[in-house]
């Protein structure tokens, strides 16, 4: 992740006057040039940018000396892993510049070059039963026997063969391909945060020098410039910050119509994993930004490479100003096909929004005539709808679009036997598409990528850091909110929870909330969530000084008490722990109302205290007038009863709390990804380091614990806790993780029969299958889930529920939760 400068001193020959000069630099590092202190133009050998362009037309007037700096990034456009796109990061890698020229270019020959491409391709591949693919072959053939290589004079008449073929127009009845330049920039992936930023500038200064020598692109009545699309704003602020300069340009473009935000959220997060209020932040945080900066919100959701998408995303979506949707991700599905390109996408709530998966399968297309046919060819919709999206650009790690895209496509806007190609905007596409829209299908429910299910579960520190964080800031704003209600003078902490929000809804990007990302990426993430609970917790503390400022000075108190506050709107009834005149933790019952607080002063005695006893067999059983349990040495749940119906939940000769481990080699996507087979490779945990032994022997609180041996070198240390007049059990789980490529669950089977499963997702919850009666059934052999999952019949369920976990899958009768 290094950096050096060059500094490029330039004289240019008198004799290339009139002629169009170029600097060209080759490196395997990604690089930036710099012109009179701004940044100008990105350099990346595999973005196929390699030269800046000097001068088109070089003048007597002009200066023929001139000084340029390169910034020049030790990584490539993918990071700096060896060997493979997705290995870690290489910390001997050295970077090389192999080229560093004055040229003279020759546009006419690049020109016709151009022109050859497309007619050779349209040979190739528009078939032998297509008279146009011999008109294309005959052309170039002429062009080649007109066209003398050492006769520059020769050129034009070769291009003039060319522009018939390509003036030859379509029928009206010809399918329009709508096509936007596009930039996607992971803000954090096979690269570290601070590197995106750079990645911003490299692309979108390179955007910005393309627009303005491609003001105007004519199709047909109409005058398009390029587009850009761009989604993020959190890169949009690091760009206001770091390049004031070229963010200024920007918003010129932005003005023209030209630079089109979309997206509408604060970073392309991931589609599942985020609680419903954070994705309500992403898209407040994200809107909010344009308004202030652009004068305008998005009118269209763009996430293309998250995997998976909410059932509850379209009711957001609706309740923030957005009707639209476009992703691709869907295209990777391992086993299903998805049946649509254009459709509307319903959510649990009913609500609907106009979606549409570019056909063409990638937002990084590159402007061929093989791409053009393959969205036409690919679109399950055409004939409901006549227009599809083409997103071209170098993608993932940056770069955008290149002049060459342009060329290509300024050939085939309206030319027989192709697709018509317009430059166009998101606007116009979802404009023409609700034209068309009367016969489109629906989809309800999720839209589940059949793939990258290993996300739920991978990098388990970020997944208990999300979910607590969200936990804190949502405390937070509750007791700051009641504590302005109760005194004008406190000072509600709006900037400071701005701050905190935008690293949160940072790391819910979509390859750092799933974790897959490097090392040092995780590292960043840690350190921006323990930044979360340190001010939150500050933050807090404040709230409750103000909220509780009488309950909590010691002369009002005539005997000692402890302050408990419930942020939930429902009342709970809790043993709580808290510390004791010696400093040792002492635990009380206590009922605290909704989005309330209550006094603990004398420990409450419950009317049923908890029974724990040790049998001879060296089992245990818990029990606390709601519920009684039975443990065996292993710490298996052997039973669990609810008491008033007498009803068993643990099937005979079952185990339940049975921790399971599993082969995980996938094909390819390693943090990415757990595939059915693993499935048959499940082996159980079974070497015991210690046994069952009790912990607290009842009261208020009975508990147990015990540890396992896992794997070869992890191991996993357990504490079941029963609560007084409490409806379930708790399981603290520990475990000193050293395994690779091994996948650890634990299984709960159930007394309980159902064909669907319950889970919980943002602001509701949907069902699943229990059963693999299809391909679309078994696909989903790994979901994702948030606080609970549930299997329930007539009268009677268990749920399992979790505080920090998201992978999950319910077949037949047994509960599984990913560790």
């Amino acid at each position: 992740w290094e950096t050096c400068w060059f500094k490029v001193e330039l004289c240019i020959p008198l004799a290339w006057a009139g002629q169009e000069v170029h600097f060209v630099w080759e490196s395997d590092g990604e690089g930036m040039v710099w012109r009179d202190a701004q940044p100008v133009q990105g350099l990346t050998k595999e973005g196929e940018k390699t030269s800046y362009i000097l001068t088109r037309s070089l003048k007597e007037s002009e200066p023929h000396s001139l000084t340029l700096y390169v910034e020049l990034a030790c990584n490539g456009l993918f990071g700096a892993g060896k060997g493979s796109m997705i290995a870690p990061p290489d910390p001997d890698r050295r970077v090389t510049l192999s080229k560093a020229e004055l040229v003279v270019f020759n546009r006419d020959v690049y020109e016709l070059l151009v022109d050859l491409e497309i007619l050779l391709d349209m040979a190739q591949l528009l078939g032998e039963e297509n008279q146009r693919s011999f008109q294309a072959l005959y052309t170039a053939n002429q062009m080649v026997n007109v066209c003398d290589v050492t006769d520059r004079s020769t050129l034009p008449a070769a291009r003039d063969l060319a522009a018939a073929i390509f003036s030859q127009r379509n029928g009206e009845s010809q399918h329009t391909i709508h096509a936007m330049g596009h930039c996607h920039i992971d803000s954090a992936w096979l690269w570290p945060y601070e590197e995106t930023i750079r990645k911003c500038a490299r692309s979108w200064v390179t955007v910005v020098h393309l627009m303005e020598h491609n003001p105007e692109l004519t199709f047909a009545c109409s005058q398009l410039g390029l587009i850009c699309v761009l989604w993020q704003a959190q890169q949009f602020e690091w760009v206001r910050s770091c390049y004031p300069g070229l963010y200024a340009r920007i918003q010129d473009f932005v003005a023209k119509g030209q630079f089109i935000p979309v997206g509408g959220t604060w970073v392309e997060m991931d589609g599942n994993l985020p609680s419903g209020e954070s994705m309500v932040r992403q898209f407040l945080q994200g809107q909010r930004f344009f308004q202030e900066q652009f004068g305008r919100i998005c009118s269209e959701f763009w996430l293309p490479d998250t995997f998976g998408y909410s059932a509850q995303l379209p009711q957001l979506m609706r309740g923030c100003g957005i009707q639209r949707f476009l992703t691709q991700k869907l295209s990777w599905n391992l086993v299903n096909s998805f049946p649509h390109h254009t459709f509307f996408w319903e959510g649990i709530d009913g609500s609907q929004v106009l979606t549409h998966f570019p056909p063409g399968d990638s937002y990084g297309m590159h402007g061929r005539v093989e791409e053009m046919l393959k969205t036409v060819k690919n679109n399950k919709d055409k004939g409901r709808v006549n227009h599809s999206a083409f997103l071209f650009g170098f993608g993932d790690g940056g770069g955008g679009p290149t002049q060459k895209m342009l060329d290509r496509m300024k050939r085939m806007r309206n030319t027989d036997g192709l697709p018509r190609v317009q430059i166009s905007t998101p606007n116009q596409l979802f404009s023409v598409l609700e034209k068309e829209s009367s016969q489109l299908c629906t989809w309800v429910g999720e839209l589940f990528l059949e793939l990258h299910n290993g996300t739920y579960t991978t990098q388990a520190q970020i997944k208990k850091g999300n979910r607590e964080c969200e936990r804190i800031l949502h405390d937070v704003e509750v007791l700051s909110t009641l504590a302005v209600a109760q005194d004008r003078a406190f000072q509600y902490p709006a900037s400071q929870l701005q701050r905190l929000w935008r690293l949160l809804l940072l790391n819910q990007f979509h390859d750092v909330l799933p974790g897959s990302c490097i090392q040092l990426v995780v590292e960043d993430a840690l350190q921006y969530y323990t930044e979360i609970r340190r001010a939150g917790a500050e933050l807090q503390e404040e709230a409750v000084q103000s909220l509780c400022r009488d309950l909590l000075q010691p002369e009002v108190r005539s005997t000692p008490s402890t302050l408990v506050l419930n942020t939930l709107s429902w009342e709970r009834t809790e043993v709580i722990s808290r510390p004791g005149p010696d400093g040792t933790e002492t635990l009380a019952l206590v009922t605290v109302p909704s989005m309330g607080y209550a006094l603990v002063q004398e420990p409450f005695v419950p009317p049923q205290p908890v029974a724990v006893r040790k049998q001879e067999d060296g089992s245990i059983t818990m029990e606390n007038g709601v519920i009684a349990v039975c443990l065996d040495t292993m710490g298996h749940l052997t039973s669990l009863q609810l008491l008033d119906s007498g009803r068993e939940s643990v099937p005979d000769g079952c185990y339940a709390n049975q921790f399971a481990l599993f082969d995980d080699v996938p094909l390819y996507w390693d943090a990415w990804d757990v595939m059915d087979y693993h499935l048959e490779t499940r082996k159980p945990v079974t070497t015991l380091l210690k046994p069952l032994e009790i912990t607290l022997a009842g009261g208020l609180r009975g508990s147990v614990s015990f540890s396992l041996q896992v794997g070869k070198s992890s191991t996993l240390s357990q504490e079941i806790i029963l609560d007084a007049a409490c409806p379930y059990l708790r399981f603290l789980t520990q475990v000193e993780w050293k395994e690779a490529h091994k996948f650890l669950k634990v299984e709960f089977p159930v007394q309980v029969r159902s064909t669907n499963a319950t889970y919980e997702i943002q602001f509701g919850h949907l069902q699943r299958p229990t059963h693999w009666n299809t391909s679309w059934d078994w696909a989903r052999f790994e979901v994702w889930a948030h606080k609970w999952l549930d299997l329930s019949e007539h009268g009677f369920g268990v749920a399992l529920l979790n505080d920090c976990k998201y992978g999950a899958s319910a077949h037949r009768n047994v509960l599984s939760l990913s560790l």
